[in-house]
């Protein structure tokens, strides 16, 4: 099936927004086997709307448009596809009431601008949307059928997954009998994961289990995208791939599905009724922030302190005298943890403690950085050096402290080597 993507709006066309849109539909549909031939952007302009209706209309078999659904002058989706499709508009008293109801709910009166939201083509199929005022829309333009989506990004994600790839999968006959099984890891790049798991889609020989990658440094997201008849055929499928993964990829598995390592991390205290503080320097206190705005984070975590200065970082855990001269040393970040752990009574507490260099930030600027873990009567702690830039360090920071204590937490070796440090 050849799809085309078509995202509207003078704020996408000239960068005042960053289409993050195109890049969930883009990613979605790959995720369930179907592939984006193109991608067009147009603004709010009713020839050139019209002129990309047309064209998709004659390439593709189904279009995403994304956009243009609002109740303001410059929302100009429904006029345009009612023109491309040759139809009139009409009022869809069904989303009107639906409409009517949502203001009603909120104690509010609906403007009467609103009421453009629920003049759709004749042809149309209307498409829910649950969280919104904008619905949604299918009809055929040409040889294509259109599927019409709101830009709100919350609006966007619940019609994509429930209304619009449910269709598509119909429409392209392929089996909907589909399951997504993702890994998430740290500290192995693309290229080296995508080299350890060669071959591995071939321990299913029929060519229903595709492999695939998205990179978000520090991250690592390895797919799984499995076909089967039922889900008792894609289970059978999935285990022995899924078990070869987790033995080439083995430590640097961190997260699974829909977990995240602040999640892992917070559920691995949890289970022990353990507590935590973290100290952390340069980071902007994003380590405490990711575990701290959890659900049960309450019960978990004491203490974040925040400094800059190695000085101040001691005043604040109760160390006396000042730091040691000389470069940053794993056993200085020892002393810090196992300091803030008997100062606020935590059971585990981490110190993140980096040395930047000197100078303007540039691709070769870098940074060392010390982490510790502390537990009563044990501390582990490693130092690694990243490269790259500011927020490439800062970044990588954040992400090998938490990476770490998740190790820790697990039994498993603090110090792996990984892509990302330098040597």
């Amino acid at each position: 099936m050849r799809i085309e993507i078509i995202c509207t709006g003078d704020e996408v066309l000239t960068g005042k927004i960053v289409n993050t849109n195109f890049s969930y539909m883009s990613q979605k549909l790959e995720d369930v086997g179907l592939s984006v031939q193109w991608e067009t952007t147009v603004g709010d302009d009713r020839e050139s709307l019209l002129q990309a209706f047309r064209l998709a209309g004659q390439r593709a078999d189904a279009v995403i448009v994304n956009g243009g659904l609002g109740p303001t002058v410059d929302d100009l989706s429904q006029e345009i596809a009612a023109l491309a499709a040759g139809c009139e508009l009409v009022l869809c008293e069904e989303w009107l009431t639906r409409m009517e109801d949502f203001f009603r709910r909120r104690s509010r009166v609906m403007p009467l601008n609103n009421k453009k939201q629920a003049m759709l083509p004749s042809t149309a199929e209307m498409i829910d949307n649950p969280v919104g005022t904008a619905c949604g829309f299918a009809l055929d333009i040409g040889r294509a059928r259109f599927f019409f989506t709101p830009g709100v990004p919350r609006e966007l994600r619940r019609m994509l997954e429930e209304q619009v790839i449910p269709r598509l999968l119909a429409r392209s006959g392929q089996q909907t009998a589909i399951f997504l099984k993702r890994f998430h890891s740290y500290g192995l790049g693309e290229s080296h994961v995508d080299s350890l798991l060669t071959g591995v889609e071939e321990l299913v020989l029929d060519g229903s289990v595709k492999l695939g990658f998205r990179a978000h440094y520090p991250q690592l997201e390895t797919k799984l995208t499995i076909r089967g008849a039922d889900m008792g055929d894609i289970r059978t499928k999935l285990a022995p791939v899924e078990r070869e993964i987790r033995r080439r990829l083995g430590n640097f598995i961190m997260a699974e599905d829909d977990q995240t390592l602040e999640g892992v991390v917070l559920g691995e205290l949890a289970g022990r009724h353990a507590t935590l503080s973290v100290v952390e320097t340069f980071t902007s206190g994003q380590v405490s922030a990711r575990i701290g705005h959890l659900a049960g984070a309450e019960k978990v975590f004491r203490r974040g302190i925040l400094a800059r200065d190695l000085g101040e970082v001691y005043t604040a855990v109760g160390l006396e005298g000042a730091p040691p001269a000389g470069e940053l040393t794993r056993e200085t970040a020892e002393a810090v943890a196992a300091a803030a752990r008997r100062q606020t009574g935590a059971t585990h507490a981490l110190a993140v403690l980096i040395e930047l260099d000197d100078g303007a930030d540039r691709i070769e600027f870098g940074g060392s950085i010390c982490l510790a873990i502390a537990t009563d009567g044990e501390v582990a702690s490693r130092r690694s050096r990243i490269v790259g830039g500011r927020e490439w360090v800062r970044l990588g920071a954040v992400e090998m402290s938490l990476d770490c204590l998740r190790r820790h937490l697990q039994g498993l070796p603090v110090v792996e080597r990984i892509d990302f440090e330098k040597v």
